[in-house]
């Protein structure tokens, strides 16, 4: 978290030798630990000015988080897209079969395929890596750009809607729009310590991004979605999500808890099948989130929507309560849910982390704004 991710943690080493950044994301994705806890940690041991990159880089995340919010027609285009690509696919066959190609690391570009191959198998991928194999996805391949996030969401372990769509539209040129990141071979040899070299006219030269196939521009924001507080008083059944594993330290104290259930739904995270790396991540994580709670949670797969309230009128509950639930598959699930809770008198609620809730409102342009807050926020949000 110190000196030694700051100077290093650019350079890929390959599967097994990334040992200049910390893999924590998958557990941060899931808040089965929090921002301020690794902040607060990496403070501790190096110190404001040696942790400065590490924290940026986490705050990066939550500022992703917050554009999304922001915007949560991003998330809705990408769904719509993302299903107009697939059927381009299924319509043809070699366009269909080069994504496959590329899927399965059978292109010919050698570092492109064993990334592809790399990610499959381990559920990771260095983050220089993930820039460098969007960027040949969408100029080199010119395969389309929300297959090629699709693909990284269904096989990350730490597969995030916001980050994983902003990254890949960043890639693209569509985030800081007519900014598109280029892949070149004289980076990509020097950053993986000459693992790879590839041959001068392999990679397209990218003058121009894709800023014309959306071309009304970004979306403008919208307030943060209001939430409904939990109530005390009300009986109430814990519903644990992979958005957040740590409800304990976040839900009011006081409340009548009667019942878990704990909400099976990494399978949403694309219409196509999804790792079985993931799906056992995220098993454990909700089950790890119960034991802390210390409650026997339910298990509930994520498919009618009704049957939340199904569950929920068994449990004899006439809340649920949860952590905030951000822009993404789960989030779609439960405002797909809301009606049948509604129905039978059972209210959602949700609790905001004091994290979010400073963070996300900044996001209303580019990093920089956050970036300057960072002392300001570390000041008012993490613990002496």
């Amino acid at each position: 978290m110190g000196l030694r991710y700051a100077q290093g943690r650019n350079v890929d080493h390959g599967p097994g030798q990334h040992r200049d950044v910390s893999g924590l994301s998958p557990w941060l994705r899931r808040r089965l630990l929090t921002e301020p806890e690794v902040i607060a940690t990496a403070l501790a041991a190096h110190g404001p000015d040696r942790a400065a990159k590490f924290i940026q880089e986490v705050v990066w995340r939550s500022y992703f988080k917050g554009w999304l919010e922001l915007r949560p027609q991003v998330w809705d285009s990408y769904r719509c897209g993302l299903r107009a690509d697939l059927a381009a696919l299924e319509r043809d066959d070699a366009l269909h079969d080069a994504a496959l190609r590329a899927q399965e690391g059978r292109t010919g570009l050698d570092c492109f395929d064993a990334w592809a191959r790399e990610l499959v198998a381990t559920g990771y991928l260095h983050n220089h890596a993930r820039m460098w194999f969007a960027s040949i996805w969408i100029f080199t391949l010119r395969l389309p750009w929300r297959v090629g996030a699709d693909f990284f969401l269904r096989h990350l372990l730490d597969g995030d809607a916001a980050s994983n769509t902003l990254s890949w539209r960043w890639v693209a040129g569509l985030h800081t729009r007519g900014k598109p990141y280029e892949a070149q071979a004289d980076n990509i040899a020097r950053l993986t310590g000459g693992r790879f070299a590839p041959p001068p006219g392999d990679l397209a030269t990218v003058t121009q991004g894709l800023e014309a196939t959306e071309p009304d521009g970004l979306p403008p924001t919208q307030p943060l979605r209001a939430v409904v507080a939990p109530e005390p008083g009300r009986p109430t059944a814990l519903l644990i999500t992979d958005d957040d594993c740590c409800p304990g330290d976040k839900l009011p104290q006081g409340l009548d808890i009667r019942a878990a259930v704990a909400l099976s739904a990494g399978h949403l995270r694309s219409p196509l099948a999804v790792s079985e790396g993931v799906l056992a991540f995220d098993a454990g994580a909700l089950a790890d989130a119960a034991a802390r709670a210390g409650m026997r949670a339910d298990p509930l797969r994520a498919e009618d929507p009704a049957g939340l309230a199904q569950w929920a009128m068994r449990a004899g509950v006439t809340q649920i309560a949860t952590p905030f639930v951000t822009q993404g598959p789960v989030r779609y699930w439960l405002d797909a849910a809301r009606p049948h809770l509604a129905a039978q008198g059972i209210v959602l609620s949700e609790a905001r982390r004091d994290w979010d809730a400073a963070v996300w409102p900044l996001a209303t342009a580019g990093f920089f704004k956050v970036g300057q807050r960072i002392p300001a926020l570390l000041d008012r949000l993490i613990p002496a």
